[in-house]
């Protein structure tokens, strides 16, 4: 298991692994489509992602949300089924290592993430067949934190 620091048990012992019920999709979508997108994308419900760079459009949304949208997109690539987990604590921007422990820890048993950190929390994406196992090692983890 992947080691922790003092600082890191404490983080790992007042945090919450959250997995959604849905399945999730990783999406591309042309930068020439950025603007569709954008009228597109504003009406779906959380948890969805969307990040615009000159190269792409990146987005994570509801898998069944992606089937309804994904014909006005011809020139997407997408991935998935993946099960978005949140690790639910509020964690200051300033923490060293939080994802570290958790990649570590899930690189260990095979499972790859896709992660996603937003201003309050983190979050990861891994496949929908890993995703039982991957809560499992991450409850460990918060186990192995508590105890001390």
């Amino acid at each position: 298991m992947a080691r922790m620091t003092t600082e890191m048990k404490r983080i790992f012992s007042e945090t919450v692994v959250k997995e959604h019920p849905d399945d999730y999709s990783v999406v591309f979508i042309d930068p020439r489509d950025a603007d569709k997108a954008n009228s597109l994308l504003q009406n779906l419900r959380p948890y969805y992602s969307v990040t615009y760079t000159g190269e792409e459009v990146s987005v994570v949304l509801r898998s069944a949300d992606w089937m309804k949208l994904r014909a006005d997109f011809p020139r997407h690539k997408e991935e998935g089924p993946y099960r978005l987990i949140t690790f639910d604590i509020v964690l200051d921007l300033s923490i060293v290592g939080f994802l570290a422990v958790v990649s570590t820890a899930l690189a260990e048993v095979g499972v790859s993430i896709y992660a996603l950190s937003t201003y309050l929390k983190d979050h990861i994406l891994v496949k929908k067949r890993d995703a039982a196992k991957a809560v499992s090692v991450l409850n460990c983890l918060v186990s192995e934190a508590k105890s001390g």
